[in-house]
């Protein structure tokens, strides 16, 4: 009885949609009328869609690029938090990005990274240098919708770090003190192969929000310029709501599953996720 309404509200808001579009996904379904069943005609057809493999090298790019940068700048910012700070105040204003609405991080950096008005340009002018495309030129376009997307989430990744560096016991520094470890000696040999486990748990969550990114793109670039940054769940939602073939939308969106299925397995896996070890 006491789990009942959340049994309920799991089932009506999650199994239930799951199973309904992995039925769509085997039907041709244009809303307007009765869904037709086609088979695996849907899987085929996107076996042959350039624009979807397109999106897909777009998507695996932003990951690469997103959760990497994201990894990097949580470590060193969980371990500057945990060895050389203890102010509230500085966690706070590390996690404060994550609590802000995506939509409106967006709108913001899309200010800040205006050709012509953004700060960040108006900066790199009063510099010297000249101004930079970085949501209107191909090349320029992934890597800035990745920084927007790592200042976004690095507070709640450092967070997690953080709190898996206070389950290290002090007595493991104070031993590498005594042999005579640096810092960075013990950064390297102690804290990250104790920390296993815990970057094993950020990097497979990072990756799977990594590949669902939809609304930084919806606002900055819109999936432009020339299908640059026209990453999987952008190619998505437009079939599904600009053209509304919610059939072949559905098989994407379970081929994306199965994607990150397989990704998650394999991280699991090779980064041993449940073991904590020194010997690195």
């Amino acid at each position: 009885m006491l789990i009942a309404p959340s049994f309920i509200g799991f089932a009506v808001f999650a199994v239930y949609p799951t199973l309904r579009g992995l039925y769509l996904s085997f039907t041709d379904f244009q809303v307007l009328t009765p869904p037709t069943w086609v088979g695996l005609d849907n899987y085929v057809k996107l076996a042959d869609d350039e624009v979807f493999w397109s999106s897909l090298g777009v998507t695996v790019y932003f990951v690469l690029l997103s959760v990497t940068l994201s990894l990097a700048v949580s470590v060193v910012t969980a371990a500057v938090l945990h060895r050389l700070t203890s102010s509230t105040v500085v966690r706070g204003l590390i996690i404060l990005p994550f609590l802000i609405s995506a939509v409106v991080a967006a709108t913001v950096w899309s200010w800040l990274l205006d050709t012509q008005l953004g700060i960040v340009n108006i900066l790199i002018e009063a510099l010297g240098g000249d101004g930079v495309q970085f949501l209107t030129s191909r090349g320029w376009a992934i890597p800035s919708i990745a920084l927007i997307n790592v200042w976004k989430q690095m507070g709640y990744t450092s967070i997690i770090i953080f709190a898996g560096l206070q389950t290290i016991p002090a007595t493991v520094y104070e031993a590498g003190r005594i042999d005579g470890a640096s810092e960075l000696q013990m950064f390297r040999r102690l804290t990250l192969p104790l920390l296993r486990p815990i970057l094993a748990l950020v990097l497979v969550l990072n990756v799977i929000g990594a590949f669902q990114v939809f609304d930084i793109v919806q606002v900055t670039t819109k999936g432009g310029p020339a299908n640059a940054s026209n990453v999987l769940q952008m190619y998505i939602y437009s079939k599904a709501f600009g053209q509304f073939d919610f059939g072949y939308a559905s098989a994407m969106s379970f081929a994306l599953f199965a994607i990150l299925i397989v990704i998650t397995f394999l991280q699991m896996r090779l980064l041993r996720a449940s073991e904590s070890d020194t010997s690195a």
